[in-house]
């Protein structure tokens, strides 16, 4: 087995995000679930709910695409794997992971429907409420994968939005494969408790076939996958079945589960949280940055609690400090 050249490939949504400020009773008026994510199905039901917006930022996001771009604003070197459509929106996105050092070599998918947009509403407590158009990020088919560089990275991840529509599922499928061909890891996050409502069965197959050797979950994940309300239930028997569990608690810090033995270290203390979009994400980015760059479990545990703390300082998913300063005060 040769050595890799990536720390880690992602495959995800590409996302170009709008977020804006809203209170409560705007979510409850829209029948938005607080702090979740729903899906749009048509680009005017996104147009609809785009109008009712305040004043917008524009950022490319996507849940793998952040985690990635974090990893090369630590110094890493990654690739993303993930479709767009032959438009403005397209062509940011393109630009703006580009811009942070990552390989995308994606081609733009011509033709409706357009690129993903996720329009976040960030309530003063700084939950962010998502609201999701998949758009052409739904259609990325096998052919898409660039195989020689899933290859030669040394951990694979895996994005479990991304897992509702089949086509990104099936290539998601062979991308474990050749992953695992070429001995590498493969890094999987469940994303969401609505994408475990779905597909939370595939899930456990991909678990207990052996097909995951880096779980992310968050705490109401985790119960939802392990269909319990019991936290130590629910971490001990997902353990079972992965080399690494990793469970972020928000405030409470995190946890890593190997080998039978259980890492947990705090949150990052900030003055005040503003967004927590992106906070799962860039915890992953650390995690993952420390995990390929040969550091200890509770490195990797604080290197991902300090790129969230970062991250939930500001609105928007990327970040914008020079997180290799940062790390530095953990070496």
């Amino acid at each position: 087995m040769t050595s890799p050249t990536y720390d880690v490939v992602a495959i995800g949504n590409a996302i170009v995000d709008v977020l804006s400020h809203s209170d409560d009773a705007f979510l409850a008026a829209e029948n938005m679930a607080k702090g979740s994510m729903q899906l749009m199905f048509s680009p005017e039901e996104a147009d609809a709910l785009y109008d009712k917006m305040g004043p917008g930022i524009e950022a490319s996001g996507g849940s793998a695409a952040n985690t990635v771009a974090g990893i090369a604003a630590l110094g890493g070197k990654c690739g993303f794997i993930g479709q767009v459509a032959k438009d403005q929106l397209g062509d940011v996105f393109a630009h703006d992971i580009r811009a942070m050092g990552v390989t995308f070599g994606t081609v733009a998918r011509e033709g409706e429907p357009t690129t993903a947009r996720c329009l976040i509403f960030v309530t003063p407590d700084g939950q962010r409420t998502m609201n999701t158009f998949l758009g052409a990020s739904q259609f990325l088919p096998e052919a898409a994968l660039d195989r020689d560089l899933i290859a030669d990275a040394a951990i694979l991840y895996l994005e479990g939005y991304l897992w509702d529509p089949e086509e990104p599922r099936q290539a998601m499928r062979a991308a474990i494969e050749v992953s695992r061909k070429a001995g590498r890891k493969v890094a999987f996050t469940l994303s969401d408790v609505f994408c475990i409502s779905r597909h939370g069965g595939d899930f456990r197959r991909l678990m207990a076939d052996g097909l995951i050797d880096i779980m992310f979950a968050n705490e109401a994940e985790i119960l939802a996958l392990m269909e319990t309300e019991d936290f130590d239930a629910a971490v001990s028997a997902a353990a079972a079945q992965v080399p690494m569990l990793v469970v972020t608690r928000s405030e409470r810090g995190a946890i890593a589960v190997s080998g039978g033995k259980t890492v947990a270290v705090s949150a990052e203390p900030i003055d005040r949280v503003v967004d927590t979009t992106g906070a799962g994400d860039l915890f992953a980015a650390g995690f993952l940055s420390g995990q390929a760059n040969g550091k200890s479990v509770e490195q990797s545990l604080k290197l991902g609690a300090l790129c969230a703390a970062e991250i939930i300082s500001h609105v928007g998913a990327r970040p914008q400090v020079d997180l290799k300063v940062l790390a530095a005060k953990l070496d």
